[in-house]
């Protein structure tokens, strides 16, 4: 699954465009890594959290969820937090942890929230393969 998950990953950040993930339920290990995989995370506020269990069930974290993890969120106590405390991080903890950009109720509102990202980052008028590119050399 590693080697599955990896290239799927890969995959998202190789796209010439922005990518949002919309979170509508809990995103555990290689659901977390698949949310912040993206440009932005979109998460719906109630009974919702990110978590990095691996710690929690006695798996070794691979090298390269550490590296996600380290591109992705900026603040080394949040990243402290999510890889060796096992931190469930929920919409209430976005700002002090940098991982999560918009927060709504409920599911319907989470989907629609990524789409209205998605439309205001349209409205720009970026250059997609640029973007892609500056994507590449930035994770």
């Amino acid at each position: 699954m590693d080697a599955q998950l990896r290239a799927l990953v890969s995959d998202i950040l190789s796209l010439s465009m922005s990518t949002i993930a919309a979170v509508t339920g809990h995103a555990f290990a290689a659901g977390f890594i698949l949310a912040i995989a993206h440009d932005y995370v979109v998460m719906r506020r109630d009974k919702v959290f990110l978590y990095m269990s691996e710690l929690d069930i006695g798996l070794v974290i691979p090298e390269w969820f550490v590296k996600m993890v380290n591109a992705k969120i900026g603040w080394p106590a949040a990243r402290r937090a999510v890889v060796m405390r096992a931190t469930k991080v929920t919409a209430e903890m976005r700002r002090e942890m940098e991982v999560v950009d918009v927060v709504v109720e409920g599911e319907k509102g989470t989907v629609e929230a990524a789409v209205k990202v998605a439309e205001e980052l349209l409205k720009k008028g970026w250059n997609w393969e640029v973007y892609g590119e500056n994507r590449k050399v930035f994770f």
